[in-house]
């Protein structure tokens, strides 16, 4: 089985309240609530949308469900991937950004040693002795599950300010991804917009959660 993740932006005002260590279970019961929460729920009809809850909790969080990825974490794996192919033919400028953006997402950096997580976002402890963290699922408590992404709103803010300077500027990028990052062997991200419309996605989270000044997290199995 490969590894999932899902992406969900937060009301910090509701999740940052609660101590650390309660806040997966805040999440988790919202998550699970029966009739009202995201569980077992059919998700939207299009892709590339927000999925909300219903109930007292609809307010809080919502889930980005992704355009072409299945909710596989691969495809963000690969992306991470393909921008270490091309980065250093990038421009500086673009570079610069997209360094910020991605390794404050999906990928590890240069030394492969970036950090997806804040520190204490679901502990009081170093992020390397709580992940992975607790099953999400009441019924699966033995089941663990990682806590791929967990960025505050003030990391939010730095890494969509990341993202919008370097969005326009990606077309700039297109004669080195075709060069240096495109491979006709890798099912993920075989051409320019593919790997493009992916790091939009992410742009969108980051935007959408950045104005309502509320985290993101991405949790997988």
């Amino acid at each position: 089985m490969g590894l999932d993740i899902t992406v969900m932006i937060v009301d910090w005002s509701w999740l940052g309240e609660a101590p650390p260590r309660e806040r997966l279970s805040r999440l988790r019961e919202a998550w699970y609530a029966d009739e009202t929460g995201l569980w077992d729920h059919d998700a939207p009809a299009v892709t590339g949308d927000w999925e909300w809850p219903r109930g007292p909790d609809a307010a809080f969080f919502a889930v980005y469900e992704f355009l072409r990825t299945c909710g596989s974490f691969k495809p963000h794996f690969w992306a991470g991937e393909r921008w270490e192919s091309l980065r250093e033919h990038a421009d500086p400028m673009v570079r610069t950004g997209l360094d910020t953006f991605l390794q404050g997402l999906i990928w590890d950096g240069p030394a492969g040693a970036a950090e997806h997580t804040d520190p204490g976002f679901f502990s009081d402890e170093p992020v390397a002795s709580v992940d992975p963290v607790e099953s999400l699922d009441p019924d699966e408590p033995g089941v663990s599950y990682g806590l791929l992404v967990g960025r505050s709103p003030d990391s939010v803010r730095e890494l969509a300010a990341a993202w919008e300077g370097a969005r326009p500027l990606l077309g700039g990028l297109r004669w080195a991804f075709d060069e240096h990052a495109a491979d006709p062997a890798i099912r993920w991200f075989r051409d320019f917009e593919a790997f493009t419309g992916l790091l939009e996605e992410w742009g969108r989270i980051l935007t959408e959660a950045s104005r309502r000044g509320w985290g993101v997290v991405g949790l997988s199995e």
